[in-house]
């Protein structure tokens, strides 16, 4: 039986604390592919594609890449119909359904590596349910927040934090791997740990989702415990002022029609940044063992020899792992870019009502969506910042450098997201955040197929070189700054529009005063004239 929202609610650090571990392992883990495609390889996975030794060849390659492009395509793309769906029946069904395919998805890699070259294409269906079942974990913790009020934005930052940061799992996989530990006896542990993950949502996720923090505003906006009243009451009917409040933000949230949202500017340039981001982001993931390869082997060995030796292998090993290890810095940035959102939001609270003698109290306040909007606009310029020094890394061959290029490709992949996230909260109405995400998620998932044709080009017609690609991404990463453009000039056209109420409230309280004066004084007069008589 799921247990009642107020059951979760006191459950809720045990929830919190599970939720960081099971995206950790078992979100998108899928991201770690440089190490998964190496296990891969050694286990003989399209190993008939090759002639003579196994161990490696373009069409082996080429093939496991293009598990991984639909895998990683799934865990993109799958968000919009997942919103709609947990909208409508919660996030317990939708865990549910995650952890089952999670766990399916270790079954059939471990499975189809009891005999590879006959059950090698059971990888793309495993992939694909490893990248649809992670994104089902991923998407549901979001909604954790919810129960932590003022800790909302501590619970989300380490939500995508730990997301961001299962890259890291296939890499500490892969050591075990190395240890002697057989690629089976891994992946049929990994589904037993599936099954913890689908028992631990049956017994303490409840069926409805979380309350939200504009429900906790309007229900019980004078209460001490704020959240916690909120929670403890949730089965008690609303009084009348509760229903008018309700209703008073379902109308505003109901002035903008969708279709309004989906093509303004903001969120069309949005597209433009986050697609390109995807793009360079999953191509650097998906080509980064031949990359490595490519410099140990410095192009000219690679043209002649197919063969790589031991040393090159392990040198390709071991910078493998060092990306996987240092996905763990999600953790640590996610926060950096949460603090950067929220710079100086405090200041702009809503203005309370004021009262004779309260005005120097409480004085003149930021506008909220302005400086969200201001904290937006530097955030995707920090972060497009990082992307071209990310670009400008990739170009130079030298192995110690690849270092920093996997730091800057960390912190771009946990600062993207949640700058769009913010974006998103700071302009539209509450109720499309959840579908505008979503679609934007599969429409960056659709341009991120692009990787596909980018890898075949590189393995094939450039020789392993991806100098050329590198260069083209990068030009490509300067439309990144086109979003921030528009912003500055949003911003300012609503700062104008501030400048204009505030005048106008300013010139009708100075007349208010002035008519206030003229009758006090007109009163005075007459009295005076009334006692002089």
């Amino acid at each position: 039986m799921a247990p009642s929202l107020l059951q979760a609610y006191r459950r809720r650090w045990w929830m919190a604390v599970t939720a960081v571990i099971e995206n950790l392992l078992c979100s998108a883990v899928l991201l770690g592919w440089g190490s998964l495609l190496i296990m891969l390889k050694r286990e003989g996975f399209y190993s008939h594609l090759c002639s003579g030794e196994w161990l490696s060849c373009v069409d082996q390659e080429e093939m496991l890449n293009l598990g991984f492009t639909i895998g990683s395509f799934l865990l993109s793309a799958t968000t919009l119909p997942l919103g709609i769906l947990m909208d409508k029946f919660g996030p317990r069904p939708i865990r549910l359904m995650g952890s089952s395919c999670f766990g399916f998805s270790c079954i059939l890699m471990a499975v189809s590596a009891y005999n590879p070259p006959t059950l090698s294409a059971l990888i793309f269906l495993a992939l694909s349910m490893n990248g649809f079942g992670g994104i089902c974990l991923t998407f549901t913790s979001l909604t954790l927040p919810n129960m932590f009020g003022a800790m909302s934005s501590t619970i989300m930052s380490l939500m995508i934090g730990s997301y961001a940061s299962s890259a890291v799992t296939f890499p500490g996989v892969k050591l075990i791997y190395d240890a002697g530990v057989s690629f089976e006896v891994i992946m049929w542990s990994w589904a037993g740990l599936a099954g913890f993950v689908f028992v631990n949502c049956f017994l303490n996720w409840p069926t409805k989702g979380f309350p939200t923090p504009e429900e906790v505003d309007y229900r019980f906006g004078c209460g001490i415990l704020h959240y916690v009243s909120k929670i403890l009451t949730l089965e008690v009917l609303p009084s009348s002022d509760q229903k008018a409040a309700e209703e008073r933000l379902r109308e505003k949230n109901d002035a903008v029609p969708f279709r309004r949202s989906v093509f303004s500017p903001i969120f069309l340039w949005s597209l433009v940044t986050m697609g390109m981001s995807q793009l360079r982001i999953i191509f650097f993931m998906g080509a980064m063992n031949k990359m490595l390869e490519f410099i140990v082997m410095h192009g000219e060995e690679h043209r002649e020899c197919h063969c790589i030796s031991s040393l090159s292998r392990m040198t390709m090993s071991f910078y493998s792992s060092i990306f996987g290890t240092l996905q763990l810095l999600c953790l640590v940035t996610c926060p950096l870019i949460g603090y950067i959102m929220d710079w100086k939001m405090k200041e702009c609270e809503e203005d309370k009502p004021i009262t004779p003698g309260s005005e120097k109290r409480y004085g003149t306040k930021r506008d909220r969506t302005i400086q969200k909007l201001t904290n937006v606009m530097r955030a995707f310029i920090l972060t497009n910042l990082l992307l071209i020094a990310f670009g400008c890394c990739s170009l130079i061959d030298s192995l110690p450098l690849q270092i920093l290029t996997f730091i800057l490709h960390t912190m771009v992949r946990g600062f993207i997201h949640s700058c769009c996230g913010g974006l998103y909260a700071a302009v539209y109405p509450s109720n499309h955040f959840g579908t505008l995400t979503g679609l934007q998620s599969m429409i960056s998932a659709v341009v991120a197929l692009l990787q596909q044709p980018l890898f075949i080009a590189m393995v094939g017609p450039l020789k392993g070189n991806p100098h050329w690609i590198n260069v083209g991404l990068l030009i490509l990463s300067l439309a990144g700054f086109l979003l921030p453009g528009y912003l500055f000039f949003h911003r300012r056209s609503l700062m104008r529009e501030k400048e204009a109420r505030d005048k106008r409230a300013t010139g009708q309280e100075m007349q208010a005063l002035n008519h206030a004066e003229a009758n006090g004084y007109k009163h005075h007069g007459n009295g005076q004239a009334a006692v002089e008589a």
